[in-house]
């Protein structure tokens, strides 16, 4: 007795699910996003130009995707938190009370430069956040994005605990030196990788090592006097 095949048998064609296909519209645009923005910065790209780059017919996609280009950016940097975050979880426990000052630089900085190393080459998720930080409100919605990471938070206060006489206004100062450092030396490390020119530095590990260096310089630098 012969049954008629359903058509979903093992060589049958399973066409995507529409939350499937809407998975990875989402994801191209957060790509083609990241990468428009990281060349032209975020406000000289339109929504519209991501759309079309992402080869969306519908040139309101970011829209209904994201809502609008602050949560298209929040989700870009979310996108890549997520495994910096559990990179310096793990660093935190490896670390726990220590009272060496590199080890909390560490914390701040290879988290990072782990996960740019991971990404490949061409990648512009640095250069992101370089344009992201000089813009006041994008910069303000990644500082807060950031600030609000329990490892970070955690990172910070191990660190501080080690300059208890630094005051407020010169932690605050030197906490800001610290984030442009590290932003900048690795969205420049980034270009000249895609540039095809050589770095200062040969690996990510090594960048990591001078911007460790240099934050504990930073960190442990004399207070001038204010008149």
């Amino acid at each position: 007795m012969h049954h008629r095949g359903s058509g979903k048998g093992p060589g049958a064609r399973v066409s995507p699910s529409k939350s499937d296909r809407g998975s990875e519209t989402r994801e191209q645009i957060l790509i083609t996003a990241e990468r428009l923005f990281a060349e032209h910065g975020v406000e000289a790209v339109s929504n519209r130009q991501v759309s079309e780059a992402a080869g969306q017919s519908n040139n309101f996609a970011v829209g209904y995707h994201f809502g609008s280009k602050e949560e298209l950016v929040v989700a870009i940097v979310r996108r890549h938190s997520e495994p910096v975050e559990r990179r310096r979880t793990e660093m935190l426990a490896e670390i726990s009370g220590s009272p060496d000052l590199r080890d909390w630089a560490s914390c701040l900085v290879r988290p990072t430069t782990e996960h740019l190393a991971s990404l490949g080459i061409p990648s512009w998720y640095a250069r992101f956040i370089a344009q992201v930080t000089a813009h006041p409100s994008y910069r303000e919605l990644v500082t807060n994005e950031a600030l609000s990471s329990r490892s970070m938070q955690q990172t910070a206060e191990g660190l501080f605990r080690l300059v208890p006489r630094l005051p407020e206004e010169v932690r605050q100062e030197r906490g800001f030196m610290s984030r442009l450092m590290i932003v900048h030396m690795c969205a420049e490390r980034e270009r000249a990788l895609h540039q095809g020119t050589a770095p200062p530095r040969s690996t990510w590990e090594s960048t990591a090592a001078g911007l460790v260096d240099a934050l504990v310089g930073v960190w442990l630098a004399p207070v001038t006097a204010r008149r």
